[in-house]
């Protein structure tokens, strides 16, 4: 025994030392690990999600794309597939499966490299909530010391809650719900067995086995995940089979809803990040309602970029996109084409890049191939092409044979007209090109102020500067019905007489050197006496200029400060001519306040922002302030109704229902404009360059701008009832001379009914003239005029804005 003694103080040391040492590991190991209460508060980052008008998403905003599901809304199924996938001991073991660490470990060393990983889907939640990703033996342990804790602390139902609301699947998506919408547009209730192997294999490697990027390797995972469903028992041989052969229907990358809208959603995000900061907005998992009507911002979508490439087809083609060069460089592209179509296959209606094989002569028709699928152009559907040319030539720059343009490798746009019922059969195209120009739309109801579309640009990918909010350009005549509204309130009449004719304003240039300003209208002639209805009509330059100087340049001013304008405007006679820069959104406002009997609406884009808890952060319920007399309001109704019975705006005569509005043109023709309205709807559409150069010859107001919204406006208003005008009390009509502006005899010809505010119509001769006094040419001194206080300097504008059609 004695000899004993010495080994046994020898061992009990050294297992003290042991267990010592393994003591100080394991305390080295636990210091700083977080408390696993943390996971009893979960409160991971959300998604703010914004809504149309009739509760569809139409954006998202997000650091970290996740809905959280309770794990009673997840189909069995999906679960099933989960723990085949990752951990099919996981309601037997206590946090660590210690036979599958076994398993993987041999796997991994037969074969000379990590395999297969061991560990199990509460070791998973410990590191994705408290661990990085690095391949230490120390983050291991941690990590299997978490899961105990884990495993202890919670139940296997709240681990998987946890589990399957916190995993990322590429993509974006983080948890099962997310991915369901991200890959299947669905919700995760109502996944397949098959689309839930699916995604069940994807969080191993979600870049590697994404189907996005490599569908024939998610396909594989796919196919195992569904064999281990069914050696597990949580499958049966037919519903295997089942799964085996379904489709898998992925949604496009982008989902259309999330970009029904995109510079309307911009907006949004821009409101609510300025008001409620970043974490509120990218992680609080906000709801937002908006007044954005899906079906009519696509009718704005649709009209903006048909609009636009129209105008940019009659300036001319600018030929290929790109040139490729030999028959090896043609097949790569092709077949990164077929890679993008194999989960957005093409479409009828969409424009796709395809590559030129050939251009006919004979059939006088140029052969493309979008991807795999063989394309034609039929000879109507190219032949606007001709050499770009944006100052028109007296041959317009066109080719006698425009296929002379197209070579083999030419890598065009086409729109497919048609999808053939098989893909022998080659699809039906025609050519497009993105236009250059810019254009911008926004609609609104005048009864609420709530803005149903808005459009900021062609391409929002390319730039987010929204111009229907951002841009200021200059309007043009469509100013004009600010000045005639601020003049029926000072005394004229729709039958008041002015004279249009010859008029010079004495003033200096910029050099200080004395210079002459003698407006003029686009005829270059003078028509004499003239109707105040007559002169919006026709947008008589000179008419509006001398009723400006007689109501005064501050008043104009004040009045379309009343309407909703907001940028500086110019104190001299050039704002007649719509001279000073102004944004579509107060046009629109502006035109809708007459559309609204005088009731200027308070511009609405959110209704209700609610935090994830449902408490209600900001509701908006309609506003408006009345800022003219609904009869003003209904006469300028009136006199823009003539602007497309009679005048510049006669293609709105197309919508078939009462349509009030004005064309509006810059000087060098930089910007077009229409502003117009029916009952219920307001809206506006500018086109133009972001650089102002001009748009060419006749591209005024009334042909570059004015199409566009009347093809927007014929699909927003599709299968709304067609409503007059409302005419309020204290608005009379009497028959009146259009010529003289005098109350009709028998003997009239033509005579029109016009409205007038009661007990102003003209009774006689005399009655109706204004400002001009009736004499035949005037010279004023721009600097001396009282009554308005200005101008000092001479108007900037002095050419007439051409208003040709």
């Amino acid at each position: 025994m004695r000899y004993l003694k010495k080994p046994l103080h020898k061992i009990i040391a050294a297992a003290a030392v042991v267990f010592l040492a393994a003591g100080g590991f394991y305390l080295y190991l636990i210091k700083d690990l977080p408390s696993i209460t943390a996971l009893e508060d979960y409160h991971p980052n959300l998604v703010t999600k914004v809504y149309s008008d009739d509760g569809r998403v139409i954006g998202e905003f997000y650091t970290e794309k996740r809905t959280v599901t309770p794990l009673n809304n997840i189909p069995a199924h999906l679960v099933q597939a989960f723990l085949a996938a990752e951990d099919t001991k996981f309601f037997e073991h206590g946090g660590i499966d210690y036979l599958g660490i076994a398993r993987a470990l041999y796997k991994n060393i037969t074969a000379g490299r990590i395999v297969q990983g061991g560990s199990t889907i509460t070791q998973q939640v410990a590191r994705t909530f408290f661990l990085t990703s690095e391949r230490k033996l120390t983050r291991k342990l941690r990590e299997a010391i978490l899961a105990y804790r884990i495993e202890k602390h919670l139940s296997k139902d709240e681990i998987l809650y946890l589990y399957l609301n916190q995993i990322y699947f590429g993509d974006g998506a983080y948890g099962v719900q997310a991915a369901s919408e991200s890959y299947f547009g669905k919700n995760v209730n109502d996944l397949s067995i098959a689309e839930a192997a699916l995604l069940a294999g994807l969080p191993k490697a979600p870049t590697r086995y994404s189907p996005y990027a490599n569908f024939t390797l998610a396909k594989k995972r796919q196919e195992f995940i569904i064999g281990r469903m069914l050696e597990e028992g949580f499958i049966t041989n037919g519903q295997a089979a089942d799964a085996y052969g379904a489709k898998l229907e992925l949604v496009p990358k982008r989902a259309e809803s999330l970009w029904a809208g995109p510079f309307f959603t911009e907006h949004i995000r821009r409101y609510v990040e300025e008001k409620y900061g970043d974490d509120l907005l990218y992680k609080g998992g906000l709801e937002i309602y908006t007044t954005m009507n899906v079906e009519v911002q696509k009718a704005a979508n649709r009209a903006i970029d048909e609009g636009l490439r129209a105008y940019d087809k009659r300036r001319g083609y600018r030929g290929a996109v790109e040139r490729l060069k030999g028959q090896d460089a043609i097949e790569d592209y092709l077949k990164e084409a077929d890679r993008q179509l194999s989960y957005d296959p093409v479409r009828a209606d969409r424009i796709y890049r395809a590559v030129v094989t050939s251009a006919d002569t004979g059939e006088r028709a140029v052969n493309v191939r979008i991807g795999h699928r063989g394309g034609v152009i039929s000879y109507p559907d190219l032949q606007w092409a001709r050499v770009y040319n944006p100052e028109d030539t007296p041959d317009g720059g066109k080719f006698t044979n425009p296929l002379g343009v197209f070579a083999a490798g030419d890598i065009i746009e086409v729109k497919v007209k048609t999808l053939p019922p098989d893909e022998k059969t080659p699809i039906p195209c025609a050519l497009e090109q993105t236009p250059l120009v810019e254009g911008s739309l926004l609609a609104m109801e005048p009864e609420t102020g709530h803005v149903k579309a808005m459009v900021g640009g062609h391409d929002f990918s390319k730039t987010q500067f929204n111009r229907a909010v951002q841009a200021k350009r200059q309007p043009g005549s469509a100013f004009k019905p600010i000045i005639y509204a601020t003049a029926i309130d000072s005394g004229y009449t729709p039958s008041t007489i002015v004279m249009d004719s010859p008029i010079v304003f004495a003033g200096a240039d910029d050099e200080g050197e004395e210079s002459d300003w003698k407006p003029k209208n686009f005829e270059e002639k003078f028509n004499g006496p003239t109707t105040i209805r007559n002169a919006i009509v026709k947008s008589r330059n000179v008419v509006t200029i001398k009723v400006l100087k007689d109501i005064g340049v501050n008043n104009a001013i004040s009045y379309a400060r009343k309407l909703g304008i907001e940028s500086p405007l110019s104190s001299d006679l050039s704002l007649a001519l719509g001279s000073s820069s102004v944004s579509l959104t107060e046009m629109v406002r502006a035109f809708a306040t007459f559309g609204n009997e005088g009731v200027r609406p308070e511009m609405t884009f959110v209704t209700k922002i609610a935090d994830k808890d449902g408490t209600v952060l900001e509701e908006n319920a309609p506003k408006g302030e009345v800022v003219l007399s609904p009869q003003t309001a209904y006469i300028m109704t009136s006199l823009l109704q003539g602007v497309v019975s009679d005048g510049t705006g006669w293609r709105a005569k197309a919508l078939g229902r009462p349509v009030a509005g004005k064309t509006g043109t810059t000087n060098n023709l930089n910007d077009a404009w229409f502003i117009g309205y029916v009952r219920g709807l307001a809206s506006g559409v500018w086109v133009g360059y972001d650089n102002e150069q001009p748009l060419g010859r006749h591209e005024t107001g009334a042909a570059a701008a004015l199409p566009v919204w009347v093809d927007f406006m014929k699909q927003a208003t599709s299968g709304a009832p067609m409503e007059n005008f409302p005419v309020p009390e204290g608005v009379e009509f009497v028959r009146i001379d259009p010529v003289t502006g005098l109350p009709a005899t028998t003997a009239t010809n033509g005579a029109i009914f016009e409205a007038f505010k009661a007990g102003t119509a003209p009774k006689g001769a005399g009655e109706n003239k204004k400002a001009s006094g009736g004499e035949d040419f005037f010279r004023m001194d721009a600097g001396k005029n009282t009554n308005d206080g200005g101008p000092k300097e001479k108007p900037r504008e002095k050419e007439n804005p051409p208003e040709a059609f």
